[in-house]
């Protein structure tokens, strides 16, 4: 089906979102053979029902990508199950990172009883359930902008069956976070690309003591100036705070990382 110089140019970069395959770049020149493929992919990978590939990479307000179904069901939407969790969502609706699993795992291990944990940009919730159904927290609160995302995420507390430790809300968290009235003793804020921005209200909301997990998209051997970005959040809010690990926790694309600071605000 495929010539050996095709072979050569199949691409090994994809996810799997439920059963559904996305691959990020897929060449020009297998346009022509991608509804073959993803027939052979289809034969082989019994759990995958839908294979997409991305038209238009991640853009506008919600960061969310353009996908063209190549083969398999004609739908977008799927159920993901990870560390015991299901999450529902619809991979062209809302931003989800299926490799964000361990990452989430590592946040989770931290937790202690009772603690009042906050999650910014908590989209269809990956965050929110894992902590809420794996931890000994008192209550996990999710803020998310796109009305889609906040949809799944509402939907996902019913099935995991968090409903009772879980507060969802959609709107900008710079509005609505002020709002709660309600101070962390733990916050997320898994938004690398602009979470600078958002680090003095996170330090705002933050008890004496709280830890903050602040994300950052940085070039390999760049981990410190992650850090340096916190120092200077910090002085600026009159907080002391203790950079406790800097950690990465994936590629974004070649040479570059996802980090996450985990610090501790006094």
């Amino acid at each position: 089906m495929l010539t050996a110089r095709e072979l050569a140019l199949m691409p090994n970069a994809f996810d799997v979102v439920g059963d559904i395959m996305i691959f990020a770049d897929f060449p020009k020149a297998l346009e022509k053979k991608e509804k073959d493929i993803a027939k052979v992919i289809l034969a082989n990978y019994p759990s995958v029902k839908v294979v997409t590939k991305k038209v238009k990479q991640f853009s506008g307000r919600f960061r969310l990508p353009k996908l063209k179904i190549i083969g398999g069901e004609r739908r977008k939407e799927t159920t993901h199950r990870e560390n015991g969790v299901l999450l529902t969502v619809h991979v062209e609706k809302a931003y989800f990172s299926p490799r964000l699993g361990t990452e989430r795992q590592r946040i989770a291990s931290q937790v202690k009883p009772g603690e009042d944990i906050l999650v910014m940009f908590s989209g269809v919730g990956p965050y929110v359930m894992e902590l809420a159904r794996h931890t000994p927290c008192a209550s996990v609160y999710g803020v998310e902008i796109n009305p889609a995302a906040h949809h799944y995420a509402e939907i996902n507390a019913i099935r995991n069956k968090v409903v009772e430790k879980v507060q969802l809300f959609q709107g900008d968290v710079k509005k609505v976070v002020p709002g709660l009235g309600k101070s962390f003793d733990r916050i997320l804020m898994p938004l690398p690309k602009s979470a600078g921005e958002y680090l003095p209200l996170a330090l705002s909301a933050a008890k004496r003591g709280g830890i903050i997990h602040f994300y950052d998209f940085l070039e390999e051997g760049e981990f410190g100036k992650a850090a340096e970005t916190v120092g200077a959040a910090c002085g600026k809010a009159g907080r002391r705070c203790t950079v406790l690990s800097v950690v990465p926790c994936g590629k974004y694309s070649p040479g570059h990382f996802r980090v996450c600071v985990d610090f501790r605000a006094e």
